[in-house]
């Protein structure tokens, strides 16, 4: 299995058929335990899990979501 694909399937299985209920800034102190400058957007799913976008995959500051929403292209780090 590739790499790419062995990626597209974790995604799949965490993302896949899932409701997002709630969306939200990180909080202050959430951002301070992750030991980040700025805070991101954060989804919660249905199963209580939590997804939000880094700058990168070690996790070095928040990141921003870019969509296809032309009311909201962008959902900036603050």
């Amino acid at each position: 299995m590739s790499t790419e694909n062995y990626w597209v399937e974790k995604a799949q299985s965490v993302l896949v058929g899932r409701t997002i209920v709630a969306a939200r800034y990180l909080t202050t102190d959430e951002a301070e335990k992750l030991g980040w400058e700025s805070r991101s957007v954060i989804l919660e799913l249905d199963n209580g899990d939590l997804v939000w976008p880094s700058r990168d995959d070690e996790g070095n500051d928040a990141g921003a979501l870019f969509t296809t929403n032309s009311k909201a292209d962008t959902l900036p780090v603050i």
